[in-house]
């Protein structure tokens, strides 16, 4: 067998095409540019293109969970002043942004009052878990159980868990925020209970469990949600000691308004 004609530039982007390998097609040209300058063997110049495959393929996976995640933006660890934060949550950390508890289908809970930057740093640890590879979706709890109480009426409630079951965690900010209904309460226990020792739920709230009971209406189905929400669980507490980061950033600016009402 002969050796095959060497192909163009043209025709080995069409191959790429046709195979979907969008970066190698990107990419194709000015690596054989290199390689035949730098005298690469064959083996090295396919390496090189599969490592740049496979890592603009991981980039745009991560690109397509953050966009299904609907996290806020912005909220990342980088725009996070952990210094604000006791030494024992900054210390958990760590070893939460890396996601094991998500491969072992454990919950965290984020508890404290309002303005402490609990929903920042779900959201911030959101962010690092799709950057390792999980899926994660974020929520305002009081948008879910309006979306599961349309799907239940509906008769399409089992399809709704269904479609949250393919993300990791999910992350319910607020609960117990807004009053909800008996009934509303009815379908978010019946979320907590299809995810428990399956699937991760992250929950930021301003209740401490003794007042859960606000939630969920009656005693034995606060019990039972508490029961399947601590149950192999990471709790965080922002401590009385954690000022508000919304009352710290409103006192900055009636600050420098005051300045400048001095100066004019």
């Amino acid at each position: 067998m002969g050796q095959p004609e060497a192909p163009s530039l043209d025709v080995l982007r069409q191959h790429c095409k046709a195979l979907c390998l969008p970066t190698t097609r990107q990419i194709v040209g000015d690596a054989l540019e290199t390689a035949r300058r730098e005298d690469w063997p064959r083996e090295t110049l396919l390496h090189f293109l599969l490592e740049q495959e496979l890592a603009g393929r991981r980039q745009r996976r991560i690109q397509r969970r953050i966009k299904a995640s609907h996290l806020p933006p912005g909220k990342t660890l980088s725009a996070f002043d952990q210094r604000r934060l006791p030494l024992r949550v900054r210390r958990q950390l760590s070893q939460l942004r890396r996601g094991e508890l998500l491969d072992r289908a454990e919950n965290l809970l984020f508890f404290g009052l309002p303005g402490t930057g609990k929903t920042h740093l779900a959201a911030a640890l959101g962010f690092e878990w799709i950057a390792n590879d999980r899926s994660v979706f974020f929520t305002p709890t009081y948008q879910l159980v309006g979306r599961l109480l349309r799907a239940k009426r509906d008769l399409e409630l089992e399809r709704e868990l269904r479609r949250l079951d393919r993300f990791q965690v999910v992350i319910l900010d607020d609960i117990g925020y807004v009053q909800q209904s008996r009934e509303e309460m009815e379908v978010l226990f019946t979320f907590l209970a299809e995810r428990y020792e399956r699937r991760s739920v992250v929950i930021t709230s301003n209740l401490v469990f003794s007042e859960w009971g606000q939630i969920f209406k009656d005693p034995l189905t606060t019990a039972a949600a508490i029961d399947r929400v601590v149950h192999h669980s990471v709790i965080v507490e922002f401590g009385s000691d954690i000022t508000s980061y919304r009352a710290e950033e409103a006192t900055k600016r009636n600050r420098l308004e005051a300045d400048d009402n001095a100066v004019s």
